[in-house]
C-alpha cells in the first residue's frame, strides 16, 4: 500500500463541491500506522483466509458474472459499515479525485458540507455566500431526495456524486427540516465558490472600536489570512475582538492550532488527542500573556469539528465567552489513506478532547450565553410552481407569510391560508419594491422576497447574536 500521502482530515465529510481541508501526517502517526499494519500482517499465517474463500466462491461460482472491482469495493465497504461510524468511508477513484480537486483555491458545486448521521444525509453547514446558502439551505437539514430520487440507505459519497455537477447546472434537493410538518424542495444552481475564509471589519459600539473576524472554514491559507487581518485590526486600536465561527464546518487542524496559539496561554493545553488505547497527547502554545482586550466567540449549530476545537479551547483554556447556539458535535479525527489504484479510505483514528478533557462528540459545546436568532433567520425558501393568490392554502403560502412578517409587513395569520390581510401585505411589499401590485405571489415576487430576506440577514442591526457580543464587550 502506498502511504506517502497520508493525511489527517478534520471536517465531517467531503463537501459537495467544496474541499475538506487536510494536513500531512506527522512522523509519529505515520510510524504508528506502519507498526499497526505490520503487526496485523504478522499476527496470523493468513488472517484473511475466510474472506478470500468467500471472494473466490462468489467470483467463480455465482450464477451471474461478477465484476471483480465491485466485489473488492463491496468487501471494503462492508468492513467499514460494521464500524457504525459515518466518518469512516471508502472513496472510489472518481470520488477520491473529487476529494482532491475540492482542495483547490476555488471550486464548483453547491458549497455545503454534508455528513451521514444515524443513517441520514445531513447538511453540516452551507459556506458563506455559496449557492446553497443563497438557496436557503441550513445546518441540520436532512437530504431525502436528489433530483426526485430517494437517497435513503445510500452511501454518503454516492449521494455527494449526485449533488455535485458543473457550474450553471441545477440540482433539486428535497429536505426534511426540524419544525416543519412536510419536506421542502430547494433548487440550487451550482456555481464557482471561492475559498476566501477570513472576513474582517471594525464594528462601532458605545464609541469603541470592536474588531470582527469571521472564519468560514480552516483551509491552507486561513492562518496567513487571519494573521494579516488581526494585525490590521490591532493597528487601528480595538477594545475587543469577536471571532465568528458560525456555520464553519471545520478544516485544517494546523490552521486552527496556529490561531489558538495567538490566544491561549501555555498554562493549559488547547486540545488533547486521545488514542485507541486511552492515552492522550496534550498540545500547548508558547504564549505567556493573553491579549490586552476581551475576546468573544460566536457559535451556532453549523460550527463543527475544527471550529469546535477553537471554541472549546477559548472557553475552557482562555476563559473567553461563547455566544450563540450549541455547536454541531464532532469530536473525532480522520485520516485519508490512498490505495494503490487511486481510491481512498478515510478512517477515524483519534478522538479529540477539550482542554478540560471533555469529548463533545454528538453533544456539541454549550455557549456561555445562549442567544437564538430572530424569526428573520428562521424563514424557509419559497419554491413557487404556481402563482399564490387569495384563498390559496399550502405551505408555500405559510413560508411567504413568515417572510412578510419578518420583513415588517403585517399579516393576520401564518398558517398557510392566503387571507385578505395577506393579500394586503403582498401589495404593500410590491408597491415598496416597484413591482406590479397584484397582491399575488408569482415567481418574480417570491424571488424578491427571498432576496430581501438575505439582505436583511446580513445587516448587523438584525443579528441579535452579534449585537449581544458587541454589548458584552463594552459593558
Amino acid at each position: 500500500m502506498n502511504r506517502k500521502w497520508l493525511v489527517i482530515y478534520m471536517t465531517g465529510s467531503l463537501l459537495t463541491g467544496a474541499g475538506g481541508a487536510y494536513i500531512g501526517l506527522n512522523a509519529f502517526y505515520k510510524e504508528k500506522l506502519e507498526a499497526n499494519t505490520h503487526t496485523m500482517e504478522k499476527g496470523h499465517a493468513n488472517p484473511l483466509e475466510k474472506v478470500e474463500t468467500a471472494y473466490d466462491l462468489i467470483y467463480n461460482n455465482y450464477v451471474e458474472k461478477v465484476d471483480k472491482e465491485k466485489l473488492e469495493e463491496g468487501a471494503i465497504k462492508g468492513m467499514l459499515s460494521i464500524l457504525d461510524d459515518p466518518y469512516s468511508v471508502y472513496m472510489d477513484q472518481d470520488t477520491a479525485k473529487q476529494f482532491d480537486q475540492a482542495l483547490d483555491p476555488s471550486f464548483e458545486g453547491i458549497g455545503a458540507e454534508v455528513t451521514a448521521e444515524d443513517g441520514k444525509i445531513v447538511i453540516v453547514a452551507p459556506i458563506k455566500d455559496s449557492p446553497a446558502e443563497k438557496a436557503g439551505v441550513k445546518p441540520n437539514d436532512e437530504i431525502v431526495k436528489v433530483d426526485g430520487q430517494s437517497v435513503k440507505g445510500e452511501d454518503l459519497y454516492d449521494v455527494i456524486k449526485k449533488i455535485r455537477g458543473e457550474k450553471g447546472s441545477e440540482v433539486e434537493l428535497e429536505i426534511v427540516r426540524s419544525g416543519l410538518d412536510n419536506p421542502i424542495n430547494v433548487t440550487v444552481t451550482r456555481d464557482e465558490v471561492p475559498q476566501i475564509t477570513v472576513y474582517s471589519s471594525i464594528k462601532r459600539e458605545a464609541g469603541e472600536n470592536i474588531g470582527y473576524l469571521q472564519i468560514t472554514s480552516f483551509s491552507e491559507e486561513t492562518a496567513s489570512e487571519f494573521d494579516a487581518a488581526l494585525k490590521a485590526l490591532e493597528k487601528k486600536g480595538i477594545a475587543g475582538l469577536i471571532l465568528d465561527v458560525r456555520g464553519n464546518p471545520g478544516g485544517l487542524l494546523t490552521s486552527v492550532n496556529h490561531i489558538l496559539e495567538e490566544f491561549v496561554t501555555k498554562q493549559k493545553p488547547y486540545v488533547q488527542i486521545e488514542h485507541r488505547d486511552g492515552q492522550t497527547e496534550q498540545y500547548y502554545s508558547h504564549l505567556k500573556n493573553k491579549k490586552d482586550y476581551l475576546v468573544v466567540v460566536l457559535v451556532d449549530k453549523g460550527s463543527a469539528s475544527a471550529s469546535e476545537i477553537l471554541a472549546g479551547a477559548l472557553k475552557e483554556a482562555a476563559n473567553y465567552t461563547l455566544i450563540g447556539e450549541k455547536t454541531f458535535g464532532k469530536g473525532t479525527v480522520q485520516q485519508a489513506v490512498p490505495m494503490d489504484d487511486g481510491s481512498k479510505i478515510k478512517l477515524t483514528l483519534f478522538k479529540w478532547l477539550t482542554p478540560d478533557g471533555n469529548w463533545i462528540h454528538k453533544k456539541g459545546i454549550q455557549p456561555n450565553l445562549e442567544v437564538e436568532q430572530t424569526a428573520l433567520y428562521q424563514t424557509h425558501p419559497l419554491q413557487i410552481k404556481e402563482t399564490l393568490k387569495k384563498e390559496s392554502n399550502d405551505e408555500q403560502v405559510k413560508y411567504a407569510q413568515e417572510i412578510l412578517t419578518s420583513l415588517g409587513y403585517r399579516t393576520d395569520r401564518e398558517d398557510g391560508y392566503f387571507s385578505s390581510q395577506t393579500e394586503t401585505a403582498v401589495k404593500a411589499f410590491q408597491n415598496q419594491n416597484g413591482l406590479r401590485a397584484t397582491g399575488m405571489i408569482d415567481q418574480h415576487t417570491a424571488a424578491k422576497l427571498q432576496n430581501d430576506v438575505r439582505t436583511e440577514m446580513k445587516k448587523d442591526e438584525n443579528d441579535i447574536q452579534l449585537q449581544t457580543a458587541l454589548r458584552y464587550i463594552v459593558k
